[in-house]
């Protein structure tokens, strides 16, 4: 049910929250908004809409794919504990590199060697980069990355 309370147009949702009107579009069109129609057709968006504006983008911010946050405001969604349950794990993941890279940062802050790539110490920030183990996707730091390739195996090889 719409709350009727506080009624914007979608210029004025938009502005709000310091979006353009074609995100707010895009959202409806990806049924992530549901907002009522006037007489003449124009959307008119209550609290309830403007509550839905504030999660997608909230969770946006927290990296959730807009499919992911389609599943989070569904409310019948099969598996929305699933959804949710990965995105915990990949927020926990984020932290964990958040984490070390702080450490990192604050090593180098405070190390005295000139060339911070020859302190062993320094160097033990990165050595699961160095020897494959890490992995992420390029995307949290390159604008066009993707998955970081697994180094290649004697199968791959073969091939």
């Amino acid at each position: 049910m719409k709350s009727s309370a506080a009624v914007e147009s979608i210029g004025e949702t938009a502005a709000r929250f310091g979006l353009e009107t074609h995100v707010l579009r895009h959202w409806e069109d990806e049924g992530l908004l549901r907002p009522v129609r006037d007489a003449a057709g124009r959307r008119r968006y209550g609290d309830d809409d403007s509550v839905r504006v504030a999660v997608i983008l909230r969770n946006k911010a927290a990296g959730m794919s807009l499919e992911q946050i389609r599943v989070l405001l569904d409310e019948g969604a099969h598996d929305r504990h699933r959804v949710l349950e990965e995105h915990v794990a990949e927020l926990d993941r984020r932290a964990a590199d958040i984490a070390q890279a702080r450490a990192m940062t604050e090593h180098a802050l405070r190390c005295r060697a000139h060339d911070i790539t020859a302190c062993p110490r320094f160097r033990s920030h990165v050595a699961d980069v160095l020897s494959g183990e890490a992995r992420w996707l390029l995307a949290t730091t390159e604008p066009m990355g993707g998955p970081i390739p697994s180094p290649p195996t004697e199968a791959t090889r073969a091939n």
